[in-house]
């Protein structure tokens, strides 16, 4: 069986930060408070690894409250789509490779 293999990270939380926390707390099941702190961190891993439908929905999710986010595979492991398959390589913003926030990695654990 194939393991999930696509993280879903938000990149900026844009002007409407409030839109962003709701969704935030929405993706992820966090309180209110946890989902500011995430969003804070920017950027940051909203999503532990899961599969390319769930985190495509997270990813809509979250631009649609004005968030800039991203999704990208994990390993060559993970399912390819039909139609342009996503990269293999790591993902990459503007501040440079994308790593889990140190001060909101406990908020991730078990999720």
């Amino acid at each position: 069986m194939e393991e999930p293999g696509f993280r879903v990270w938000l990149v900026a939380s844009g002007d409407r930060r409030m839109e962003v926390v709701r969704a935030v707390r929405k993706v992820t099941g966090l309180s209110l408070w946890d989902s500011k702190l995430l969003m804070d961190s920017v950027p940051v891993a909203v999503m532990k690894p899961t599969w390319l439908e769930a985190a495509q929905d997270a990813a809509a999710v979250l631009e649609a409250a004005g968030a800039d986010t991203k999704y990208c595979a994990i390993g060559a492991t993970a399912p390819s789509p039909p139609g342009p398959a996503p990269s293999t390589r790591p993902c990459v913003s503007a501040h440079g490779p994308l790593r889990p926030a140190r001060r909101v990695a406990h908020l991730q654990r078990g999720r």
